[in-house]
Formats: structure tokens, C-alpha cells, sequence
């Protein structure tokens, strides 16, 4: 399951997604998630997934590949079901001792469901398709504006990129992690919960010296290339609009006004 997830994680390929400008990209995804929570029935949910399927197409990265990343939020994906589908009040629809399945209930579980499944795919599909440097590059062009507030916005960009590029990282490195500890006779996946929780310990106090060893060893290396943050900092390759980006730009404010108009307001 640790290698399953997708997140982070960066295709090597040729496609019509990966040449678009890595801001089309960011600002594409940040409205596909707005959108699955702007429409509210099923004309809206069929919308957000055949533009899925659409960009899914267009990146030229297997299906299966983006799949795997699933397993990893079916613990959470169930969690809000169950919540969804025994808090929610409504019609009873089925009673099970003093707890109620409600008709409301059933169908505000599945449009959780829904939206967390494109939502993680969108939100794949976005890193699957853009380089780390990229998404650095493209979040300091975006957040440009507020350095007129004093926000340091390349820091921050920065922080945000690298924390994004170390989670296949840490992924791989708790694999090999876990690996070491069944050889040596540990048991992640029997006993109880209690003792599933215990059997971590092994597992996280490598893991954590991993990762600030990791961290450490990246800013030894960012020092010893003289780097001082955004100030004075220029690029060997600045991002500059093609005409397939504004027609990106298009695609997106078409798809937003289609979602507002079926998912709103033809109820």
C-alpha cells in the first residue's frame, strides 16, 4: 500500500497536459475542486467526471497508475460514508438496532464519495503532470501579488514544493523501513488495534530520523550552492504564456460556467 500512493509523484512523459504552463495547471486544479463542491446533482457529478476523463486522456499517464493511488484513502473514504450515512437526519430508509440509515444520509454519503475520488485523482493528475521546480516556479508566479504584504512568497512556495516532492520520498523510505522490521520478526497486520499501534513505534522512530537526516542534508546542500532565498534571484527559464495556455484558460472558464449552470441551477 505504501508504494500505491501516487500524490508527490512525477510521470516522465510526452502529453498535451505535461508542455501546458505549470500556473494553467495549479489554477485548473484549485476550480475542478471548487467545482466538485459547487454542483449538487447528478448531470453536475457526470460534467466533473467526463472533464476528468477528458484530462486524464490528454496526459497520456495509464489509468491503472493514477488507480493505485486510491487504496490509500479507502480507510478515510469509508469513515465519512459511515458518518455520513448514520448522522445525517432524515427519512429512515433501513434501522439497525438504535442506529438509522436515512435516504438523506445515503445520498449525501455518496456524493462524499464521489467528490474524494475525483478529488484525489485531480489532485494526482496535477503532480503526475508538472515537476517539482515547476510548482515552485508556477506558486511564486500565482502568489506574486502579495509580496506587496511582505509575504515571502518564494520561501514559501519553496517550503510548499519541497514538502510536496518529499512525500514519495518518505513513502519509499518507510517501505524499506517496514521491510527491515518484518525480517526482524515485527508484525504490522495482526492483534488488536492497541497492538497494531505499538508495533508503529519500530516503524516511526526511523522514520523520523530519516527525514530530518534527509532535511538536513538538503539545506547543507542549498547552502553550499550560495542559496539566499527569492531576493535578486533570477531564472534560466521564466514562465511565459503559449497560445495553449490561454486556450486552457478558456477550457476552464467554459467548464466552471457548465458546472454553475447544470450543477446549480438546473436542479
Amino acid at each position: 500500500m505504501i508504494r500505491d500512493i501516487t500524490l508527490g509523484q512525477y510521470y516522465q512523459t510526452d502529453s498535451v497536459l505535461h508542455r501546458l504552463d505549470c500556473r494553467v495547471k495549479l489554477v485548473g486544479t484549485l476550480a475542478f475542486i471548487i467545482s466538485l463542491f459547487v454542483v449538487n446533482n447528478v448531470w453536475g457529478y457526470l460534467l466533473a467526471a467526463l472533464f476528468l476523463a477528458l484530462c486524464i486522456r490528454l496526459s497520456n499517464v495509464p489509468f491503472k497508475f493514477m488507480v493505485k493511488g486510491m487504496k490509500s484513502i479507502v480507510f478515510l473514504m469509508l469513515f465519512a460514508v459511515v458518518f455520513n450515512l448514520f448522522l445525517t437526519p432524515g427519512t429512515p430508509a433501513v434501522t439497525i438496532w438504535k442506529l438509522k440509515i436515512t435516504w438523506e444520509g445515503i445520498e449525501m454519503a455518496s456524493k462524499m464519495a464521489v467528490r474524494l475520488v475525483m478529488l484525489i485523482i485531480g489532485s494526482s493528475l496535477m503532480t503526475l503532470t508538472t515537476t517539482p521546480n515547476h510548482l515552485t516556479d508556477g506558486l511564486e508566479s500565482l502568489l506574486n501579488p502579495l509580496k506587496k504584504l511582505k509575504v515571502p512568497v518564494h520561501e514559501v512556495s519553496m517550503m510548499m514544493s519541497i514538502a510536496l516532492r518529499f512525500i514519495p520520498i518518505l513513502l519509499e523510505e518507510t517501505d524499506k523501513i517496514m521491510k527491515a522490521q518484518i525480517a526482524r520478526g515485527a508484525d504490522f497486520e495482526n492483534g488488536s488495534l492497541i497492538q497494531r499501534a505499538k508495533a508503529m513505534v519500530p516503524l516511526l522512530v526511523p522514520l523520523f530520523i530519516a527525514a530530518f537526516r534527509r532535511a538536513n542534508d538538503l539545506a547543507m546542500a542549498m547552502e553550499a550552492r550560495c542559496y539566499r532565498g527569492g531576493e535578486g534571484r533570477t531564472k534560466m527559464k521564466p514562465l511565459v504564456y503559449q497560445k495553449q495556455d490561454y486556450m486552457g484558460y478558456g477550457v476552464l472558464v467554459a467548464y466552471l460556467v457548465a458546472a454553475v449552470l447544470i450543477g446549480r441551477v438546473l436542479l
